[in-house]
Parts: structure tokens; sequence; C-alpha cells
């Protein structure tokens, strides 16, 4: 089994990448977001929930739902680089450890050939050191601003501050051994992969 990170800039059309892994692999693959397991991580019941709801939050960020308002944590986390410094030491690790565990299972079981963990901040919490290798998404700026702006309804300053809050597309490449460019079409993407796996 390989166990490859996947990561690149915002906009670079890392869903798609996995879409098209899972359409070719099937079931001979393991494919965990990053997002996703951090939230699930962060319902009810879970550590990582009571940790996160008794920070000095401005106010409760718990919603009617009794779950937590992710926009409003969101909100409160972008507006106070301490609180979001203060999540990412309590969420991080807990993902870590839970990718960890996830792999030692899939290792143990020998029933499938990969497991892609795909996360925007592979690199800077050192998943270099866990996975086989890491997988770069690539796009030019010019495509993923139009991604940002027609599928998010970003603005041209929300998209500038982001990109320029995530590593230089150099360090990617230096840090990734295998680049895939997703500037284009789908099945050039569908083809570079197929390339890779063969």
């Amino acid at each position: 089994m390989r166990f490859i990170g996947i990561t690149g800039g915002v906009g670079c059309g890392k869903s798609k990448v996995l879409e098209i892994l899972k359409e070719q692999l099937k079931d001979k693959c393991i494919i965990v977001e990053a997002d996703k397991l951090a939230a699930s991580l962060m319902m009810p019941g879970h550590k990582c929930f009571d940790d996160v709801v008794s920070l000095p939050w401005p106010s409760s960020i718990i919603g009617d739902d009794g779950l937590i308002d992710r926009s409003l944590m969101a909100k409160f986390m972008y507006a106070d680089h301490k609180m979001r410094n203060a999540v990412n030491e309590i969420v991080h690790p807990a993902v870590k450890l839970e990718i960890q565990h996830q792999v030692d299972e899939a290792y143990k079981t020998h029933n499938i050939e990969y497991f892609f963990y795909e996360a925007a901040l592979l690199i800077e919490c050192g998943y270099d050191k866990l996975c086989d290798e890491l997988w770069y998404i690539y796009a030019d700026e010019a495509v993923r601003r139009d991604r940002l702006s027609c599928n998010r309804g970003y603005s041209q300053d929300k998209i500038s501050s982001i990109m320029a809050s995530q590593l230089p597309e150099d360090v990617f490449k230096d840090r990734c051994s295998v680049v895939i460019d997703n500037s284009g079409d789908a099945e050039v993407t569908r083809g570079q992969i197929l390339s890779i796996l063969a």
C-alpha cells in the first residue's frame, strides 16, 4: 500500500483529482479529506469538540442544534490569530493521530493499494514525514482565480488574501515528488493521473 498526501493551493482543483482517483481505482483505495475529518472530530462526543468549545470565544460557538457553528467559529478565528492558533493546536494533532490510526489499520488489512490523504496544510503540518510521497496539484493563478470567483463567489481581494497566506508554488514543487497540472481539461488531468499510476 502506498500512503500518498495530496496538496495544493486554493482553487487548484484537488477535489476534481480526488474524484478521478476514486473513479479509476474504485475499491483499491481509501480517500480521506482533512477538512471533512476535522469536522467529524469536532462533533459532540469527541475530545476536540469539548476542547474547542471551551476556548475563550467572544460568545458561544454552539448553535441551536447543539453543534459547533462553523461559520461563526471561522469568523472569530480569522479575526484573532491567537484563537486560530489555539484551534489549530487542538485540531491538527487530533487529525494527524486519527490519520495515522486509519493508515495503520489499512496496512493491517492489506485490502487496498492506495491511501490518499488530501490537505491544504500537508507540508506545514509535517505529513511529508508520514507519507510515502506527496503530490502537488498545480493550476495557473488565473485559472484558480476564475474558479474561485465563479464557483465560490469570492472577491478578488479575498482570493489574493487567501493565496498570500499559502505556501509559494516553488515550495510545493520542491517538497512534492509528483506534480499534476490541473489548469485545463479534466481529461488532460485524468491522463496525467493514469500515467502516474501505471
